[in-house]
Parts: structure tokens; C-alpha cells; sequence
């Protein structure tokens, strides 16, 4: 925080190198790779991507999720239990537009492409294990040699992902119910969240599960068993999160990052109650795509909890117009408003750039232009507000 300007930040995944999105996908299909070769690209792209956030002025930066074929699916290789295959259902809205449905289609059977609805299936108990102890080891000293020698960030952060995002996509063979299933997951998801901790850098949790899967898991089902799933997810990362200082740690919602017409989002409203029991800092929100950029509103009769900033999402990362400065301070400007103190607001993104390796809609380039302008919208807003 601070208490003369709006800092700028983005909510995790960064465009990859060719090469990169080639290994990355390759791997998920479980074709033999070079390691090396790996390796060496991810160095590089962290290296890289490190270096173009400071170029266009961003405050909290992370290292792109470079390593990690998706921002969930990873823990396959951290952790015990997975094998076969997922059958993760299509998002509603998807399903309710035909002709949107069939070029979505098309787009997700690409090659050179991480899918996020074939992932593996859990088929015994899960644990973490020393090869993800030593992973995100990796990840970290990789992300902090990138950061050596380099200034004008004010903080960094890693994400890592929501039990109940993994527990709704990776579809359950072993545990009894969706609630033991979620309670396995936040324990051995606590050695990775205490591992970024200790590193040093702030925590983001990554959990488009208290949002998305209203249309997406439990796109059938009353809403009361959604919230009730919400509900049990904040209580696992809670107990996850139970020795971490509440003011190092993000917790990221969203209603999915896809172009779609999202008809079938549920509103803050419905999953404020849980959101708001979060052990969190800072809430990332979508509030700059066309279905959310209203929610700022929900703010001025709900209070943020306290000691809790609210990183408003102001770029929407679905398509490739690339947002005018003017327009991203108005959108600053009237969230800070709304939550009525502008120390509490952070400049983010609605979500990531490159959720999965291949999976953007926002072209390279496009992505760096989109964060050069949230950086000089924060600059006016900030003139506006201090």
C-alpha cells in the first residue's frame, strides 16, 4: 500500500515464448521431452519476462508463471494421486450459444496447446511431494536470480492454485465427498503456499472455482450447493493459510477467462459472504470485461473487510483492444470512489494473459501494450485521487 498513488500489479500469467508453449504442450500430452531444453527455456522467458514488467512500470510483479503449463493443472507433477483423464463440463454459456460453442471449439483442440478440460483425474490419496517441494524451490530461486540486480518494483508475488479449482476440474475416483476431496488438496497445497512465503514474496491464490463454477460444475445444481462448495473452499484455504500473515497473501476470483458471453455468471453479491472470510489482503476482481464492470457498485453498501485491499481488475484480458489510459483511470477512479479510500485500491487485470501454455486470446504484443496502460492510468488516477 500506499498513500499517494494507485500501484499497479496484474493477476499472474504472462505470455510464453513459441518454444515454450511447444515443450509445455508437448509435456501435457505426455510426449517425451528434452528436460534440458525445458529447463533452459524457462529460465530464459522468466528472465525475460521479468524484465519487460519492469520496462512498462509495473509496482508488484511475478515471474509469468512461465514453469507451469497451466495455472491448476500443474500440481500433477507435484503431487501424488493423479492419472487418467478429466471430463470437465463446457461452460453454460458456452453450451447456450451453438455457433460460439462450435469456434470455441475449434480454438481449444489447437495444437501446441495445454487443454484445461482433459486434465488428469484423482485416483488416490493426494500428497505433496518431494519432487514439488523441489519444483517450487525452483520456481522461486529462479524467479528471485531474475529479480537480482533489478529495482523499481515494489513488491513480488507468486501464484499458486485454489483446492477448489483442482478439486472442480480433476475429477474425484478416490475421496468420498467434494469437502474431503477440498480438505486433501488445501493440505498439501499448504507446503507450496509456505514455500512462496518463505521465499519472501507475496502469495496469490488463484481461485476462479468461487465464481466460475457456478456455471461450470455446478452449472445444473441449485445455487445453494454452490455456495455451500464456496463456502467449503475459503474454510480449507483458510486452514492452509493459518500460520501466513493475512497481509502476505491475494486470493484472485474470477467468472472464467475466456471470450464468452457469460450470461450465466453469478453475481458478487452471491459469493460475497464467502469471499469476505477469506484470510486474504487483497481481493483481485474482474471489473474491466463487459458483464462485471458494473460490480464496482456493489461497493458502495459493502464494505471491504478489514485490513483487506481491493486489487480492481481495469484490463480485460478477452480481447485486444487495448484500453486508453483516460479510460483506465475512470475505471480507478470510480472503484476508489466506491470503496471510498484510495490506499485500499491496487490497478490489476481481470486475470492472466496465458492461463494454459497456448491458451490467450490477447496477442503478445497486445498483452505488453494493455500493462503499458494500465500503468499510465494508474498515473492519472492517481492525480485524481491524491
Amino acid at each position: 500500500m500506499t498513500d499517494n498513488r494507485i500501484l499497479t500489479t496484474h493477476a499472474g500469467s504472462l505470455p510464453r515464448t513459441n518454444q515454450l508453449r511447444a515443450l509445455l504442450a508437448a509435456r501435457s500430452k505426455g510426449q517425451s521431452i528434452d528436460e534440458a531444453a525445458l529447463a533452459h527455456a524457462v529460465d530464459v522467458a522468466t528472465r525475460e519476462t521479468v524484465a519487460r514488467q519492469l520496462q512498462v512500470g509495473l509496482d508488484i510483479i511475478n515471474d509469468g508463471e512461465q514453469s507451469r503449463e497451466s495455472f491448476f493443472t500443474y500440481v500433477q507433477y507435484r503431487m501424488t494421486g493423479f492419472g487418467g483423464t478429466s471430463e470437465r463440463p463446457m461452460m453454460k454459456d458456452r453450451l447456450h450459444f451453438k455457433d460460439f460453442s462450435e469456434n470455441a471449439l475449434r480454438q481449444a483442440t489447437a495444437p501446441e496447446r495445454v487443454s484445461l478440460f482433459t486434465a488428469p483425474r484423482v485416483q488416490s490419496a493426494v500428497t505433496y511431494t518431494d519432487a514439488g517441494r523441489g519444483a517450487i524451490a525452483a520456481d522461486c530461486l529462479r524467479f528471485q536470480q531474475a529479480l537480482d540486480g533489478h529495482d523499481g518494483y515494489v513488491s513480488a508475488f507468486m501464484t499458486a492454485a485454489s483446492p477448489g479449482i483442482i478439486a472442480a476440474a480433476m475429477d474425484n475416483d478416490h475421496y468420498p465427498t467434494m469437502e474431503a476431496y477440498i480438505n486433501a488438496l488445501a493440505a498439501a497445497l499448504a507446503t507450496e503456499y509456505q514455500a512462496i512465503i518463505d521465499t519472501g514474496f507475496l502469495l496469490q491464490i488463484d481461485a476462479p472455482d468461487l465464481a466460475m463454477e457456478r456455471h461450470t460444475y455446478f452449472q445444473d445444481r441449485p445455487l445453494a450447493d454452490f455456495l455451500e462448495f464456496a463456502n467449503n473452499v475459503i474454510t480449507a484455504i483458510n486452514t492452509a493459510l493459518k500460520d501466513i500473515p493475512k497481509d502476505k497473501v491475494r486470493l484472485h476470483i474470477c467468472w472464467g477467462n475466456y471470450e464468452g458471453p457469460h450470461i450465466f455468471d453469478v453475481p458478487l453479491d452471491d459469493i460475497w459472504p464467502a469471499v469476505v472470510q477469506a484470510h486474504a489482503g487483497g481481493l483481485l476482481l474482474s471489473m474491466a470485461n463487459p458483464r462485471h464492470a458494473h460490480e464496482y457498485h456493489h461497493f458502495e453498501a459493502n464494505d471491504l473487510p478489514d485490513n483487506c485491499n481491493l486489487i480492481v481488475g481495469v484490463i480485460d484480458t478477452t480481447t485486444n483492444y487495448v484500453e486508453h489510459p483516460k479510460v483506465v483511470a475512470e475505471r480507478i477512479v470510480r472503484a476508489a470512489r466506491a470503496v471510498g479510500d484510495p490506499t485500499r485500491i491496487i490497478a490489476g487485470t481481470d486475470c492472466g494473459f496465458e492461463t494454459a501454455a497456448g491458451f490467450q486470446s490477447v496477442a503478445d504484443d497486445v498483452t505488453w501494450a494493455k500493462l503499458e496502460a494500465l500503468t499510465e492510468g494508474a498515473i492519472l488516477a492517481s492525480q485524481d485521487l491524491f
